[in-house]
Order: C-alpha cells, then sequence, then structure tokens
C-alpha cells in the first residue's frame, strides 16, 4: 500500500483542508454536528467523517456544506 502523506511543502488534500474548514465554520457558528447536518440533509455521522478528513466526499455534498455555513466553496478549499 502507498503511503499518502504530503510533501511537507505540500498541500493537504482538499477533502483535509475542506473538513478543516467546516469544522471552523461550524464552531464559529456555534453549531452542533446534528444542527449542521439537518441544514445540509446530510447525516450527523457524515459530518463528523467529512471533518477528520475520512470522507471522500462529493462536490455536490462540499456545495451544500459550503451553503450550511454561509460560505463560498472556494474560500473551503483554498490552502
Amino acid at each position: 500500500m502507498q503511503n499518502i502523506t504530503p510533501h511537507p511543502t505540500e498541500h493537504p488534500p482538499a477533502r483535509v483542508r475542506f473538513g478543516l474548514a467546516l469544522r471552523r465554520a461550524r464552531e464559529s457558528l456555534k453549531l452542533s454536528q446534528e444542527v449542521l447536518a439537518e441544514k445540509a440533509g446530510l447525516h450527523r455521522t457524515y459530518i463528523g467523517q467529512v471533518e477528520r478528513g475520512e470522507r471522500n466526499i462529493s462536490v455536490d455534498n462540499m456545495e451544500r456544506l459550503a451553503e450550511a455555513v454561509s460560505m463560498e466553496l472556494w474560500e473551503m478549499l483554498h490552502p
């Protein structure tokens, strides 16, 4: 199995950057994962997996979550 750890000068994978941005946005809005999931029409456990970078999230779901935290998708992916 190949190691996918990025080189120190590289950015983390987009799913990891998105997950971290989602968690920061959710916490700044003082939303629980459950409330965010309801706003986005997704399951609470899925939100946790996305925030931890465990899910290879679809662009459609990224868009739904970005809208739910009132952010632009591109902002959440920017390193």
